[in-house]
């Protein structure tokens, strides 16, 4: 495969202005995004994306699931397309550039092959997958899922969100469900451009993460059952206190993950505590243990111990426990092609860069299942994302997308 020109770079600028022209739909209470999927501003941001496409000389394919791919044509009718995406749909209270990066990255490729007339054999597909971010209608990465096998997509469709509304009913009312089939489309490779979302690579000093592993996720359910009882009124020995037994218990999540260190990760983000009043001593909480590990053996280990501590524990203070496993996947092990693709694009273009294990998941999680797949990151400020101060520099930006072109390009073969 010929590599492009090393001098040869995508338009920054150009980049930057798009992120802010896009960051305008859907604006936050504080100078970031609230685009959630389906949602009246996510159809105006794909239309905005559509018209860009379209200005490129692309053509616009639109699935079921509302999964969006611009093409570009190559030169052989028959190679299958090199594919680069992300997604558009934000948090609540999300940042301008987790997902919208990699999209609009994509889109820059496109463009900067416009502008140098650069001829590729393979076509290539920019692509924004719906409901990433999970955050209105869950699970994350939904549809995605749904093209690589991993879900239904009559169950997608009929996932709900807080006020009862379907994703399927909601595709529907925005204009965005197309006809063709999920699935149906066959990848050479796929690629996608993301910030970091952890504070690694600027921590590092680095411009590139060369991204070689997703770590896996495993969250379990954990209820504890005890006894409401007035706080002030029940003596000490004689209470059964669900709180007391759920502190005790993430006290010891926080152990296993520290006895897997550096790479293992664990807490709980999701807590309830019933009755919740100020003077009733819980007599059931419930909340959810995240684990996350690039090793599923890793993962596995956890999930047992915490059985075994938090059963102990409960057994000790006179409280009943009980465990569901709501969610998780499997450690990803990216395609070895497609990241020496992109190492090699940064080494290239000079670059500082250094391998990086995904702590978050991401489409090309899913995506790795049916075709090969690798993904580029760059730094953000602190770590900080699903927040709206989430930043980047343009330069960052900048360098990420040039990695993105290289990579993708070369993958996709120059015509001489």
């Amino acid at each position: 495969m010929t590599a492009p020109a090393q001098n040869l770079r995508i338009n920054g600028e150009r980049l930057w202005d798009s992120l802010m022209e896009m960051a305008k739909i859907g604006p936050g209470v504080a100078g970031g995004n609230n685009r959630q999927t389906l949602t009246d501003a996510d159809a105006e941001g794909r239309a905005l994306f559509q018209s860009w496409c379209e200005a490129a000389g692309c053509t616009m394919g639109l699935d079921q699931m509302g999964n969006m791919f611009a093409r570009r044509e190559g030169t052989d009718p028959d190679a299958l397309p090199v594919y680069v995406g992300s997604h558009l749909d934000t948090q609540p209270t999300g940042g301008k550039y987790d997902g919208v990066l990699g999209v609009l990255g994509g889109l820059e490729i496109l463009r900067t092959l416009n502008d140098t007339g650069i001829k590729t054999k393979h076509p290539i597909v920019v692509t924004n997958w719906t409901n990433e971010e999970g955050t209105r209608f869950a699970p994350a990465m939904l549809s995605s899922g749904v093209f690589a096998g991993i879900h239904d997509q009559d169950w997608a469709y009929g996932r709900e969100d807080a006020e009862g509304k379907t994703f399927g009913d909601e595709l529907q009312r925005i204009g965005w469900r197309g006809d063709e089939e999920v699935g149906a489309r066959k990848m050479h490779a796929f690629f996608e451009l993301h910030i970091e979302q952890g504070p690694i690579l600027e921590a590092e000093k680095k411009d590139i993460g060369v991204v070689t592993h997703g770590q896996g996720l495993s969250w379990t359910q954990v209820t504890i059952t005890g006894k409401d009882s007035h706080t002030g009124s029940t003596p000490m020995p004689m209470r059964r206190n669900a709180g007391l037994g759920m502190a005790r218990v993430l006290e010891k999540v926080e152990e296993i993950a520290l006895s897997h260190a550096p790479h293992a990760v664990g807490a709980a983000g999701h807590i309830d505590v019933y009755p919740n009043s100020r003077n009733v001593i819980p007599g059931k909480a419930v909340f959810t243990v995240d684990f996350r590990s690039p090793d599923l053996s890793v993962i596995e280990d956890m999930e047992a111990q915490l059985r075994v501590e938090a059963q102990a524990i409960c057994d000790g203070m006179g409280l009943e426990v009980a465990f569901e496993k709501v969610g998780g996947f499997d450690p990803v092990a990216f395609d070895e092609g497609c990241v020496a693709a992109v190492r090699n694009a940064a080494e290239r273009l000079g670059y500082s860069h250094m391998n990086l294990i995904s702590g978050a998941g991401h489409d090309a999680c899913w995506i790795n299942r049916v075709a090969p797949t690798a993904m580029v990151m760059c730094p953000c400020v602190d770590g900080l994302s699903h927040n709206e101060a989430e930043e980047i520099s343009p330069e960052w930006a900048e360098a990420g997308a040039n990695v993105l072109f290289h990579a993708v390009v070369e993958t996709a073969e120059i015509v001489a």
